[in-house]
């Protein structure tokens, strides 16, 4: 059953994105709200401060002189100014020089210190009746023949309708801003849902696939980050597929080839057994020695291979010094383990390396399987004397072992590599699997295994492609 699309299920990469779209909205919101409250409270304050600055300058132009002091006819203009603001509360007084109250609300005036002054006015905060209040302080200068000194007029308001008008602009701007936030969350919903669809059907082709079936998936149609995660997918599966047909070829080439030993060793026991004592019975021993023997070369072989093609797709390729792998075969080695049937002895066996490094990236234990196979083959159908080499130049890097053996004929030379490829007349010395192992090594290197017959004799070549050494790998 597919699984529908939940973008509300916790944990899940759809609630993430939106989560995410949310979160951003949400800071997009308060940062640009803080700059509506800042803009909002600066244009109040300049469109009441212009009220307070024409009420202060009509009651200043209403200044008159007579009799020698001044006198304040208050005009209406001015009051029609401040009741534009019909909840503050207001406040004006006319001073004289020396501070004396010539006219207004209250004898008392509020004191502050004033902002910064501009010619012949300053506005300044201060309480009034007990609330915060704006007020300006304007100025005018008489010099006349029968007065002359300084009159000063304070007009101020509180401040109910600047923080009113801060608000209404604050709520004209946010509503819009709400309701496009919405509006951008819905469409990033839709294009969410529309983007996870090539999920959703790579999700039902895992769901409906045969749990067998490990063919990659396709890629063509898919987004290019999700080509890049299906690409990861397609080989991993490639890797599994790679591991479960060797463990189904391990498991059917038991089946298959021991089969036939197992039954061998069968009858030459029972022989044996029924055997008169004498050269009879030893006859029949020998023969059972033999398939024993026979069987233990395929079982290792068949272990060897397993253990190898698992390697070669599992482990980390690291620098390894092709010499090091040949040097390990012959001092760790003895012929005659190797190759019990063979003629060759240890006198016949040689090794020739170059004094410097030649480097692969690859698996040693790999590396040294591959090589002590083809050496085995050699020892085991070659001939004295056997030479194993390393060798490097041009960007490639070589492991090879020469006998002055005429080599396989041609058409078993051309199915050299197959599983289980024996020639006639190998008997029980071959199991028909140790180049197989060479040639799934020098394929999971990206190299190639190369056989050259000529008049001095059979040699066959591990070639791989050469590897530089970083500084921090020499350490």
């Amino acid at each position: 059953m597919t699984r529908r699309w939940r973008p509300h299920e916790p944990g899940s990469l759809a609630a993430r994105v939106l989560g995410a779209v949310l979160a951003l909205l949400l800071l997009g919101g308060v940062l640009v709200a803080g700059s509506i409250w800042w803009n909002g409270q600066q244009a109040a304050r300049q469109s009441y401060d212009r009220i307070l600055l024409g009420a202060a300058r009509d009651i200043a132009e209403a200044i008159r002189v007579q009799q020698g002091a001044p006198f304040v006819d208050l005009p209406v203009s001015a009051f029609q100014l401040l009741a534009q603001a019909p909840e503050d509360r207001i406040y004006y007084a006319v001073h004289g020089p020396g501070g004396a109250l010539i006219t207004g609300l209250d004898p008392r005036q509020p004191v502050a210190l004033p902002e910064a002054e501009q010619p012949g006015y300053s506005f300044f905060e201060a309480e009034l009746q007990g609330e915060p209040a704006r007020f300006v302080r304007l100025t005018r200068r008489f010099v006349e023949r029968d007065f002359s000194g300084p009159v000063e007029v304070v007009v101020g308001q509180t401040l109910r309708a600047r923080r009113a008008m801060t608000a209404e602009l604050m709520l004209d701007a946010l509503l819009p801003m709400a309701l496009a936030g919405l509006l951008l969350i819905a469409i990033a919903a839709l294009v969410l849902r529309r983007a996870l669809r090539p999920l959703e059907a790579l999700s039902a082709d895992l769901a409906g696939r045969d749990p067998h079936d490990l063919t990659p998936m396709p890629v063509a149609a898919l987004p290019g980050e999700l080509r890049l995660m299906v690409g990861a997918m397609n080989r991993f599966m490639a890797r599994l597929d790679g591991q479960v047909t060797a463990m189904r070829n391990l498991i059917a080439d038991s089946a298959h080839q021991l089969r036939t030993p197992v039954a061998a060793i069968r009858v030459q026991a029972e022989s044996a057994r029924a055997a008169a004592p004498g050269a009879e019975r030893d006859r029949a021993l020998d023969r059972l020695l033999a398939r024993t023997r026979s069987l233990g070369r395929l079982l290792d072989q068949l272990l060897s291979r397993a253990l190898v093609v698992h390697r070669t797709d599992s482990q980390a390729r690291v620098p390894v010094d092709l010499r090091e792998v040949a040097l390990e075969i012959f001092e760790e080695d003895d012929p005659a383990a190797l190759a019990p049937d063979s003629q060759t002895r240890a006198a016949d066996l040689r090794l020739e390396i170059g004094p410097d490094p030649v480097i692969v990236r690859a698996d040693a234990f790999s590396l040294g399987e591959a090589a002590r196979n083809i050496l085995v083959n050699a020892l085991t159908h070659g001939r004295a004397p056997v030479v194993m080499g390393v060798s490097g130049g041009q960007g490639r890097a070589r492991l090879w072992v020469a006998d002055a053996g005429p080599g396989p004929a041609p058409e078993v030379a051309a199915k050299l590599g197959a599983r289980f490829n024996r020639s006639t007349g190998s008997g029980e010395r071959s199991t028909g699997i140790g180049f197989s192992i060479v040639t799934e090594v020098a394929q999971a290197f990206g190299g190639r295994v190369e056989m050259d017959q000529g008049p001095e004799g059979f040699r066959v070549t591990l070639d791989l492609p050469a590897a530089e050494i970083a500084p921090e790998e020499t350490a």
